[in-house]
């Protein structure tokens, strides 16, 4: 059986990394520290890009292949969007 992520840009950070802790490193990653923040935490992942001008649709991408993946290439994904 193959393991599925539902992550949609209406989630808000809180809600995705309290489902998914790994996700955190790709918030990091994406310059997004607010994940400590108690205002940020209600701000959905489409606000959250356009507040920050970034790809939503790789923004997703990204949290997807972390939450999925296992150690350090939770990092790499983030990494990767800034190349």
């Amino acid at each position: 059986m193959r393991k599925t992520t539902k992550i949609t840009k209406e989630m808000t950070i809180g809600e995705v990394i309290k489902k998914y802790p790994k996700s955190i490193f790709v918030f990091i990653d994406y310059g997004l520290h607010c994940v400590g923040c108690p205002l940020a935490q209600n701000d959905t992942l489409e606000g959250a890009a356009k507040i920050h001008r970034l790809d939503l649709d790789k923004l997703l991408e990204d949290l997807k292949a972390a939450c999925l993946s296992a150690g350090p290439a939770c990092r790499q994904a983030g990494r990767a969007a800034k190349k």
